[in-house]
């Protein structure tokens, strides 16, 4: 695909104005052409310089390995925008002093919240997500022209982008001043017939799909970066994704988080709190862990089990699980129950004075 891509821009270069329309027009393929579709295109058209030099410095400047996947997201106007670029030099002292090549300007980077249930950053797991992104239109590829046709230079500022005015100091003593082309915002061209998909706004509204792969023990506010997957725009490079991943609070309290603890509750009866108690406690992988307790479990009690948290995570260590005992008191007593909770309890005193 690259060495098509040599060939198509050689072609690109060496057409007269050929930067005013669409190179897979000129060439009579589709956008998704093969090497083959595209290489035989390029070899019969009837406009090939038959000079061999000339054939290999046009392949000399067309050898940038990204030039094809530029062109295709930023059309004309971004393969200008990158060729500009590279042609910024390598000199030392005009980087230094703001000359020279510089970065390509880059959009705005956006950061998005995903709640998942606590089970899944526990185990591990990939989630796929869509956001909302604005990409660049595959119909005018970020002209916003209906066609190259409807594209004309601005003829107020003879397609430069600035103008010059005059602009008094003092009375007798004027200055130039370069200002940005009030009829064409600095485009240095006008559109005559606007895009029918865009409608002139050179990106389109779509749905992004993503996938993060959430690993196991993942702390709160774990964060993966989506490189280039922010919104596109003809005028920079697309910004990054930056995802932050979070247990969702479930509408059952049975499982928490505490850092790299988990916090389970149990709900006892006012038998099994003064006798004792078997219970099976199902974790979040589905692991059966069973609980005993054979003496009495005061409400609010707290039973660590060592070792059964959050997995490890880097240099996080595995976590312990925290068990909270809770007694649940019947709404109800009967006189008959009443009757022998007095005769247990009559030597414990139920009168007294607090103060």
């Amino acid at each position: 695909m690259l060495r098509a891509l040599h060939w198509a821009l050689a072609l690109l270069f060496l057409l007269s104005g050929a930067l005013a329309g669409s190179l897979y027009s000129i060439l009579g393929v589709a956008k998704d052409a093969s090497e083959s579709d595209i290489k035989r295109a390029y070899r019969y058209h009837p406009d090939i310089n038959p000079d061999e030099s000339a054939h290999e410095k046009f392949i000399e400047v067309a050898k940038d390995s990204e030039t094809r996947q530029i062109y295709d997201r930023g059309g004309e106007e971004g393969l200008k925008r990158h060729e500009e670029r590279k042609a910024g030099g390598g000199d030392p002292f005009a980087q230094f002093f703001g000359g020279g090549r510089q970065e390509p300007p880059r959009g705005p980077s956006v950061v998005t919240n995903l709640e998942v249930h606590l089970a899944d950053m526990y185990t591990g797991r990939t989630v796929e997500f869509n956001i909302p992104r604005r990409v660049i239109c595959s119909h005018c590829n970020g002209s916003g022209a209906h066609s190259p046709a409807h594209i004309k230079q601005c003829g107020t500022c003879q397609g430069q982008g600035v103008v010059i005015q005059k602009h008094q100091v003092f009375p007798g003593m004027f200055t130039n001043v370069q200002m940005t082309c009030p009829h064409c915002n600095g485009q240095g061209q006008s559109i005559t017939r606007q895009c029918g998909k865009c409608e002139g706004h050179r990106v389109v509204q779509t749905q992004n799909t993503l996938a993060i792969n959430i690993p196991g023990g993942a702390p709160e506010g774990f964060e993966e970066v989506f490189h280039g997957e922010a919104d596109e725009s003809p005028d920079y490079d697309a910004g990054d994704v930056i995802v932050r991943v979070r247990s969702r609070r479930e509408s059952s309290k049975e499982w928490t988080r505490k850092e790299a603890g988990l916090v389970g509750r149990v709900t006892l009866s006012v038998a099994e709190a003064l006798l004792g108690f078997e219970r099976n406690l199902t974790t979040l992988d589905g692991r059966v862990i069973p609980l005993a307790r054979g003496g009495t479990t005061q409400p609010g009690e707290v039973e660590v089990i060592e070792g059964e948290g959050m997995p490890s995570y880097h240099d996080i260590p595995q976590g312990d699980m925290y068990i909270e005992y809770s007694v649940v008191m019947p709404t109800v007593v009967t006189d008959a129950t009443r009757r022998k909770l007095l005769d247990v309890f009559s030597g414990s005193g139920l009168v007294r004075d607090e103060l």
